[in-house]
């Protein structure tokens, strides 16, 4: 079902969205003269071809060279394979075994002897003094953590979406600017990788982030992580057990990455195992036996969770298949069917990237009292949602994201304050009343 849906719904989709990345400057945030420090992600976009397609041979007419040039975006979208029935648009994700201090692709803890829960991302890194900018960053990242090459003629770039803020625990410093970069691969097939040790590649289904009915609906979970590690010295162990104790947890929204025979690490050989593990896929056939050996060793059973800066890059560029045209019924609306387009339009609705980043707390009335400083916060989010149903033509001066994040942290401080003195206040109360009780029965 979800195969013979995807051409007539999420290829267009696709093909809409990255028109408008190519078309939409940037949102830029310059760095400021105390923080300097950049990073700059690649994410990396195909269309993977019914595993049952036949290509036509190529021509042995010496008039037709074998370098032809690559074709353009629109061209690209034209192709025969690329509109096949069963083709599929995937986003590349990796997972790190020992993620860089700091960012949120860390692995956690499982539940099992056999199973883990681990964080995916996207390859990038920090600029150095010899990058030529930010795109000369991804690129560069991208070919040292995975061997692949980006200014290969099967690889284009699209464009840049808005540079996000990493900032220190509840936004209190700004730690480096984030630039992602959306690319596309242009062929069938996708070149030989040679990712680092502890890395592996996992090409994820749009559809499996889209909501219904247009994909299979994102399956939404959450990440815990102890508040006393984000708010309390790393070497105070009391502090850090008080705050445990007051606080509770924070819990990050995630969606859950559905497994995959496809992964590749660093022991993959060729592109032919590549290209039998995608079809293995596709097709949801039967394992063989030496597939499986290679699967037990190099992906092992793991939950994969997309949450963080992460989840807020790729919902950024989902937001954008929610086009213009379709909104305000222009001509481009009837590329999208009835239902695809009312799901859509709710697309910001229902996971708007600025607030799907955030955490909740374990505790209820940390997060009534988020609520009640939260107001100026709300109206960051409302105003970001007028501004993407317009197209993002209104308010594009205004960084909604660092905005964001600094009403929510804004009030998160003022309400732990507030919780914690109020606990204070109760556990002082209860100091006297059990001291008062046990000195009244002497």
């Amino acid at each position: 079902m979800a195969a013979n849906k995807e051409p007539s719904t999420i290829v267009p989709l696709l093909s809409r969205a990255l028109h408008r990345i190519r078309s939409t400057p940037p949102r830029i945030i310059a760095s400021p003269a105390t923080q300097p420090r950049r990073a700059a992600v690649a994410i990396i976009l195909r269309v993977s071809p019914p595993p049952n397609y036949v290509f036509p041979k190529p021509s042995a007419d010496p008039s037709s060279p074998a370098n032809t040039p690559a074709p353009s975006l629109t061209e690209f979208f034209q192709l025969d394979w690329v509109n096949a029935p069963g083709a599929r648009p995937e986003i590349l994700f990796l997972r790190r075994d020992k993620p860089e201090a700091g960012t949120d692709g860390g692995r956690m803890s499982g539940t099992g002897p056999n199973t883990r829960e681990a964080h995916v991302a996207f390859p990038g890194g920090k600029t150095e003094d010899g990058d030529e900018g930010g795109l000369y960053t991804a690129m560069r990242q991208t070919w040292e953590e995975i061997g692949l090459d980006l200014a290969e003629a099967s690889y284009t770039p699209i464009g840049q979406l808005d540079d996000r803020e990493i900032t220190t625990s509840l936004g209190k410093r700004l730690l480096m600017i984030l630039s992602p970069f959306v690319f596309l691969q242009l062929t069938p097939k996708t070149t030989p990788v040679d990712p680092s040790p502890g890395t592996s590649l996992h090409w994820v289904p749009l559809s499996a982030l889209l909501p219904r009915p247009v994909g299979d609906g994102p399956r939404w979970s959450s990440v815990s992580v102890d508040a006393s590690s984000r708010l309390a010295p790393r070497h105070s162990t009391i502090l850090r057990l008080l705050v445990r104790l007051l606080v509770g947890s924070m819990k990050f929204p995630a969606i859950l990455i559905p497994s995959s025979p496809m992964s590749v690490t660093a022991d993959t050989p060729d592109e032919k195992t590549l290209d039998v593990k995608r079809a293995q896929l596709e097709t949801a056939g039967s394992t063989p036996p030496s597939m499986k050996r290679q699967r037990s060793r190099y992906a092992p059973d793991e939950t994969l969770k997309l949450w963080g800066l992460s989840l807020g890059m790729t919902l950024d560029l989902l937001v954008h298949m929610a086009s213009p045209e379709a909104r305000l019924g222009g001509a481009g609306a009837s590329m999208l069917p009835p239902d695809a387009e009312a799901e859509l339009l709710r697309v910001p609705v229902l996971a708007p990237s600025l607030a799907s980043v955030f955490p909740r707390f374990g505790y209820p009335d940390v997060n009534f009292w988020i609520w009640v400083f939260g107001k100026r916060y709300r109206a960051v989010i409302r105003g970001w949602e007028a501004s993407v149903r317009a197209a993002g033509t209104n308010d594009r001066r205004i960084n909604w994201t660092g905005s964001a994040l600094t009403t929510f942290y804004a009030a998160v401080r003022k309400a732990l304050i507030v919780v914690i003195v109020v606990r204070a206040i109760f556990v002082f109360l209860g100091v006297l009343l059990g001291s008062w009780v046990l000195l009244w029965r002497r």
